[in-house]
């Protein structure tokens, strides 16, 4: 362990982490058992590269997010285009963590220096940008440092590719190619890698094109700007404002009202312990801001702006933050009733965990509609896509500009949706109850439990598969499907799901990127109480079953 610590610090181009492993290689050496044990956490193994690419604490070591690593990942992202015989071009885009523009010259610079012809981007800017220019620029794959809502001392590496992939995140089998050629590297040192600097940088016509082809995916307003809805933004000190405020211009939206304390890019995120928008507490500021300004929204972006949250006022002075399906509901109603005004046919998608209210708007409108694994790899890859979403605050409304979640597009069409609704004398409060009406009164709940021991996920899983729950809450569970048998469109897969009496449906599965096992739970009532009852008992019961 110590060999593989020095050896690690020898290639580290960064001082930092570099004396960071000196001081843990000395302390160990000198029979500091804390020490040891920070070592062997970090070099037990290595980071594991998927279909989210990495993600992890900065920190030294092959376990944790650091220059080495990332050098590694890039090098051997390189090989695999050069190995596989695709596009030997790539454009890399970063956010405003902390050592995301270091990482992103790195990459630049590696994959240069191995013969790809590389574009970087101008500064530090939202995921969806990166997403749009892999497609926009026809490169053979794109890169984006980032950690989107993770804590703020960890970031992250995700990799989408051109050509066949129409600019989607990468899938397996790629996965695993990708993590075997970046092993190949890891096996040798990087400073035997080849760096150039002579690579493009993007200019802003790039960042231009986005914003234009964004605003063109909805109408005009109908209301003058000082009539619209008004609106309190935050970024959440991330880079989602200055693209959304262009986005918000071009297509004829007032500017919102922001959040001065959260509104420019910090990577030390210091008003928020967990920068997500779906983590209690982090909408404070935001929420705040809308009540002392009379918002009638209160929109926010996650730190890379590739996720969306919305809160309306509640009528009691305050405001309700919506959840990820209600959000969907309204945006897929929306793209369904466009689609069908316009004569196309395609195909409504969402995750499998996200509620099942979409599949009613799309049988009503007569398109298709196709559950998806957790991840928007899997949503945007759906042939005929005219919109997709998952719960957790991803949506994707347009596929022609990009094929991810894009959280400045979905606050483009809910302003889009709060002005028409304005100018018809409605609201987005309203228009909810308009959809139960339609649709049918759905809701939608979650338990998640947190371990500090990975080991305890898998226990959980197998208790579940071992003693299969009969009823949940009084309420008869009907069918088991488990995920892992292998279920008809889904690859083997770590999810259980209960359907239960009366529409109802559980579904348990690990989280994909943070030590979590997630229970997510969907009902269908005859009113929005009703079905939030039987949400609320379902938690209740499914709670000491994840514990």
């Amino acid at each position: 362990m110590l060999a593989a610590a020095r050896s690690w610090s020898e290639q580290d181009p960064d001082d930092e982490t570099r004396a960071e492993l000196d001081a843990l290689v000395a302390s160990a050496s000198s029979g500091d058992t804390d020490a040891s044990a920070a070592l062997r956490e970090r070099f037990a193994g290595r980071l594991a590269f998927g279909t989210a690419g990495l993600r992890a604490e900065l920190g030294a070591g092959p376990l944790r997010m650091n220059r080495v690593v990332v050098t590694q990942a890039a090098a051997g992202l390189a090989r695999f285009l050069i190995d596989t015989g695709r596009q030997r071009s790539v454009v890399v885009g970063y956010d405003g963590r902390v050592n995301s523009d270091v990482f992103a010259r790195d990459s630049a610079e590696v994959m240069r220096g191995l013969g790809l012809e590389v574009t970087l981007l101008p500064s530090a800017l939202p995921t969806p940008v990166l997403a749009f220019a892999v497609r926009h620029l026809g490169v053979g794959a794109g890169v984006m440092v980032t950690a989107s809502h993770n804590p703020p001392r960890d970031n992250g590496y995700k990799v989408y590719l051109g050509g066949d992939d129409d600019g989607s995140q990468i899938v397996p089998p790629v996965d695993g190619e990708i993590a075997a050629a970046i092993d190949g590297v890891a096996a040798g040192d990087v400073r035997d890698l080849v760096r150039a600097t002579d690579y493009s940088v993007a200019g802003d016509a790039l960042v231009q094109a986005y914003v234009d082809a964004t605003a063109a995916t909805v109408p005009a307003p109908r209301l003058q700007s000082g009539a619209q809805p008004k609106v309190a933004y935050t970024a959440m000190h991330g880079v989602g404002w200055e693209t959304a405020r262009a986005v918000f211009a071009a297509a004829g939206f007032a500017e919102p009202v922001v959040v001065p304390e959260q509104i420019e890019p910090d990577g030390a995120f210091p008003t928020v312990s967990f920068p997500n928008p779906e983590e209690p507490g982090a909408m404070d500021l935001a929420i705040a801001r809308g009540v002392a300004v009379g918002a009638d929204l209160v929109i926010a972006n996650d730190p890379d702006a590739d996720r969306l949250a919305l809160a309306i006022p509640d009528g009691d002075g305050s405001f309700r933050r919506l959840s990820g399906n209600e959000v969907g509901w309204l945006l897929g109603w929306r793209a369904a009733a466009r689609a069908s005004d316009a004569g196309v046919t395609g195909t409504l998608a969402a995750s499998i965990v996200s509620s099942p209210a979409l599949a009613r708007v799309a049988a009503r409108y007569g398109l298709q509609y196709r559950d998806t694994l957790t991840g928007f790899k899997w949503v945007s890859r759906v042939p005929g896509l005219v919109f997709g979403y998952e719960e957790a605050l991803g949506y994707l409304v347009d596929p022609e500009v990009v094929r991810d979640k894009d959280g400045i597009s979905a606050a483009l069409e809910l302003l889009s949706l709060a002005d028409e609704l304005a100018a018809s004398g409605s609201t987005i409060a309203d228009h909810l109850e308009a959809f139960a009406a339609e649709f049918g009164a759905f809701a939608s709940g979650q338990v998640a439990t947190r371990v500090d021991d990975l080991s305890r996920i898998g226990a959980i899983m197998s208790a579940l598969r071992s003693s299969p729950p009969s009823a949940l809450g009084g309420v008869e569970v009907t069918t088991t499907t488990d995920y892992l048998d292998g279920v008809e469109g889904f690859p083997p897969s770590d999810i259980l799901r209960y359907d239960l009496t009366g529409d109802a449906r559980v579904i348990v599965r690990p989280s994909g990127t943070e030590p979590k096992v997630k229970v997510y739970i969907d009902t269908v009532a005859a009113t929005p109480a009703e079905a939030q009852r039987l949400v609320d008992t379902l938690a209740d019961a499914v709670r000491p079953l994840v514990s």
